[in-house]
């Protein structure tokens, strides 16, 4: 599998704005600290602002910045929600589906099942769990950030959440016995 340079810029985007989460930050500086086209990064920031991940403060001093806390944004969800519903090969597709060995082929299962389990791992992470190494991540950005900004027990790691919801917090383990 290879994850779109849209998905890729996303979770730069979004790792950007935890490390930076005391101030607004722009289209131009995340450029800057990337080395990536402002073109598409303000496609990356429209389908954030759009899907709620980030909130964007239009206007002179204005910028973008996280709509929530980084524990809350679960990889699995930003990653589908950038990737989108394309299916993975043809036969996923029931109207464009021309595999002529669809109806016996056992692979489409398999690929489902990998998948499938892809994403529940990565539904088990958060954007926290990304950016706990703050001060180095700062440093190579750029960005000026004061010493345990972030906190070290914000990491994600409990339960399975709704992955349609990037920001849904994952459901109790002990409820589910």
């Amino acid at each position: 599998m290879h994850l779109s340079t849209f998905t890729d810029y996303t979770l730069r985007v979004l790792m950007y704005l935890a490390v930076a989460k005391d101030r607004l930050a722009t289209i131009s500086e995340l450029a800057t600290a990337y080395g990536v086209s402002q073109n598409h990064l303000m496609k990356v920031v429209h389908q954030l602002s759009k899907s709620g991940i980030v909130e964007s403060v239009r206007g002179k001093g204005g910028g973008i910045k996280l709509a929530h806390q980084p524990n809350q944004i679960r990889l699995g969800g930003v990653i589908r929600a950038s990737e989108g519903d394309a299916p993975i090969v043809e036969c996923f597709s029931a109207e464009r589906n021309g595999c002529r060995i669809a109806p016996a082929c056992r692979l489409n299962h398999i690929l489902a099942r990998a998948f499938d389990s892809l994403f529940e791992a990565l539904d088990t992470y958060t954007l926290a769990d990304l950016t706990g190494n703050d001060q180095e991540l700062a440093a190579l950005m750029r960005l000026n950030v004061p010493s345990g900004r972030l906190p070290k027990e914000a990491n994600g790691k409990a339960g399975n959440p709704d992955r349609s919801d990037p920001t849904r917090q994952a459901d109790d383990p002990a409820q589910d016995n």
